[in-house]
C-alpha cells in the first residue's frame, strides 16, 4: 500500500467510533466521485475493526453501502444533465471515452444488471453510474439496483476483514489483484470488439 494509505488507516484506527464511522461514510461516497480514493480497502479495515471490538459490522456495512449508494446516485444525476456530452470527445475530457464506450455497450446488454453489478466491475464504477444516468434510466430502480450492489460487495469485504484479523492486508491484496483482472478482461475484450468491426468494415469493403 502506498504511504498515504498507511497513514489514512493508522489515523482512522486511532479515531473514536463516531468519526471512524463517518470517515467511511465519507471515504465511500467519496469513491465513487474520486476513483483514486481507497474506499474498498477503507471498508475492509473497517472490518478488521470490528474484529477487535472497536466498531459494530452492521454499522459499517450499512455506512459503506450508503455511501456508495449516494456516491453512485451523484455521479447519476451528472450524467442525467450532461446527456450525451458525456460522449463528445470535444467536452468533458476528463471522462475516459474509451471506458464509457465500454459501460454503455454492457447497458445495452445487461440494462438494470449493469447497475446490479457495478460495484463488482472495478475500474468502471463512475463511468456505469455516469453512463446510466446518461441514459437516464429510471432513478428508483437506479437507486434500488445500486443498494443492492453496494451492500452486498460492502458485506463480502468488510466480512473479509472481520475474518481474517490482524491479516486484513491479505484482502486488500486480493481486491488489487481481482481489480487488475477485471481491468485485463475489459481491455482484452475491447481489443476483441475492435478487431471484430474491423473485420466487418473490412468484409463489406471487400463486396
Amino acid at each position: 500500500m502506498s504511504d498515504f494509505v498507511t497513514d489514512l488507516l493508522d489515523w482512522m484506527e486511532a479515531l473514536p467510533p463516531l468519526v471512524a464511522y463517518l470517515v467511511i461514510l465519507g471515504i465511500a461516497y467519496g469513491e465513487n466521485v474520486l476513483p483514486p480514493i481507497p474506499g474498498d480497502i477503507v471498508v475492509v479495515f473497517g472490518g478488521y475493526l470490528v474484529g477487535v471490538g472497536k466498531l459494530s459490522f452492521v454499522i459499517v456495512v450499512l455506512l459503506s453501502t450508503i455511501g456508495g449508494l449516494l456516491g453512485f446516485m451523484t455521479m447519476y444525476a451528472i450524467g442525467y444533465a450532461v446527456g450525451d456530452a458525456v460522449m463528445d470527445p470535444d467536452r468533458l475530457r476528463w471522462i475516459p471515452k474509451h471506458q464509457m464506450q465500454k459501460a454503455n455497450d454492457w447497458l445495452g446488454r445487461y440494462g438494470y444488471g449493469l447497475v446490479a453489478a457495478n460495484r463488482f466491475l472495478s475500474g468502471l464504477r463512475s463511468v456505469i453510474s455516469l453512463a446510466v444516468g446518461a441514459a437516464h434510466m429510471d432513478p428508483w430502480k437506479t437507486a434500488v439496483f445500486a443498494t443492492f450492489s453496494a451492500a452486498i460487495w460492502t458485506f463480502l469485504i468488510a466480512y473479509g476483514g472481520y475474518s481474517v484479523g490482524e491479516n486484513w492486508e491479505l484482502i486488500a491484496g486480493y481486491l488489487r489483484d481481482y481489480g487488475r483482472l477485471v481491468l485485463s478482461l475489459i481491455v482484452v475484450g475491447a481489443c476483441i470488439q475492435l478487431v471484430r468491426l474491423y473485420l466487418k468494415r473490412k468484409g463489406r469493403g471487400t463486396r
